[in-house]
């Protein structure tokens, strides 16, 4: 089948590549010159385990090509796949304009029947208001459909290829129909797609990531009390997790989330909401926690360091979250902001995401800030050392290195990694989430 991608984010990428892998034609189409010309040089500009090997393979198959043209890409595609980006307003309502923009260079320049589908994430009625921006273009034939993506970063290839679930919103047979054997491959022994209204369907993607997003919170409010009543959190997770109606999926306690999709999407659903007169309380509850604790490593070091100007502090994990390089509003930018506010200096590493993080932090506190390439040389005089993002290498650190290196033996868990009764016995002075 011939598929068109227009955008090439982590979702527009993996999409095209992924659809290439299949035995697909697919143009993926971005207006970025420079983006598109390198990842015609094979170079990926987002770090995704995986990804750089599948877009490599297609590429030298044939089967999958890049252009700066959407009219390319909209004459091309039986299918053209909407993956542009769609960021959060002022107000927090989803900002549609570049959506709105492909979708009317798609529509002058369609050729034949297509369908178009929604993969950005959108508030309800979106679909409905592509269709009327297309039609205003074109007097082809066409349908617009909902097809939201789940994919999840540092994991968004097998997502893709092995998908739990495919959720695809339209009322249109042909639409359906084509989408069927668009996505039958990656479905060898069961059919998971599921058929609805494109409001229902658009509405679902919000509403797990929602879901998740207010799991997260509520460990992490529950991990608070106990760090008060003097309990373990780690083992009220567990037993929360053993009931069969609850499952032990995001209840991991931390120093909240971050990242492209729970932040913008928890506040274009509050939104959504509002504008229907419904106040969505317990989502604005679940947004509201997890700003809160995006500083609680702050106020546990605080109890052990009273006056943290002029001292250093070394960072480990700068990420929203392991295996990406994606630092969109990653709790350790407010972490390292509200050290460097108090006149500290900090000393950070992360294995991928050093640039991606220098670059959001902004060149105002360059004297104060140093990224090191190694994990130990960021620790390195440092009178405490925070964990703020959990990768691998940094689970079963050495830490009688570490006690040597580091000015004061300060350690604050921002992902309750390590063990604490060690530690202590090691003579560190240790912090973690409600334990």
């Amino acid at each position: 089948m011939k598929v068109s991608v227009i955008g090439t984010g982590y979702v527009g990428l993996v999409a095209a590549a992924g659809f290439a892998d299949h035995g697909n034609d697919v143009v993926c189409a971005d207006i970025d010159e420079g983006k598109v010309e390198r990842l015609r040089q094979g170079e990926i500009p987002i770090y995704e385990p995986g990804l750089d090997e599948l877009v490599e393979r297609n590429t030298k198959a044939g089967r999958l090509r890049f252009t700066t043209s959407n009219a390319e890409a909209a004459r091309h595609g039986d299918a053209i796949f909407m993956a542009v980006g769609t960021p959060s307003a002022p107000d927090g309502s989803a900002d549609l304009s570049y959506l709105f923009q492909a979708a009317a260079e798609v529509g002058k320049h369609l050729e034949h029947y297509t369908v178009i589908i929604n993969k950005s994430t959108v508030p309800v009625g979106t679909a409905e208001r592509v269709a009327r921006i297309v039609r205003e273009h074109t007097q082809q034939e066409f349908v617009v459909a909902s097809n939201p993506e789940f994919l999840k970063e540092g994991t968004a290839v097998e997502d893709f290829m092995r998908p739990d679930r495919v959720v695809i919103g339209t009322d249109d047979t042909r639409a359906r129909e084509l989408l069927r054997q668009l996505y039958k491959p990656f479905f060898r022994t069961n059919d998971r797609i599921v058929f609805m209204d494109a409001r229902s369907a658009e509405v679902t993607k919000y509403a797990c990531n929602a879901y998740l997003a207010t799991r997260i919170s509520f460990i992490n409010d529950i991990a608070n009390l106990c760090d008060l009543v003097g309990a373990d959190v780690g083992s009220v997770r567990q037993g929360m997790g053993m009931d069969p109606r609850i499952g032990p999926k995001f209840l991991y306690p931390g120093v909240g989330y971050g990242g492209s999709c729970f932040p913008k999407d928890t506040r274009a659903l509050i939104n959504t909401a509002r504008e229907h007169g419904l106040s969505m309380s317990l989502v604005a509850a679940a947004e509201r926690i997890n700003e809160a604790q995006k500083l609680v490593m702050i106020r546990k070091l605080r109890a052990m360091i009273d006056d943290v100007a002029g001292k250093t502090f070394a960072l480990w994990g700068l990420s929203f979250k392991p295996n990406t390089d994606d630092v969109r509003e990653a709790p350790a930018l407010r972490v390292a902001r509200s050290l460097l506010n108090d006149g500290a200096k900090l000393r950070l590493h992360d294995p991928e995401a050093g640039p991606s993080f220098m670059a959001a932090l902004g060149n105002g506190n360059a004297d104060r800030v140093e990224l090191c390439t190694d994990e130990y040389a960021a620790a390195e005089g440092a009178d405490a050392l925070l964990l703020v993002t959990e990768w691998r290498e940094y689970r079963s650190p050495d830490f009688d290195r570490l006690k040597k290196l580091m000015a004061q033996p300060i350690l604050i868990d921002g992902r309750n990694q390590w063990d604490r009764a060690r530690l202590e016995g090691m003579g560190f002075r240790y912090a973690a989430i409600g334990r």
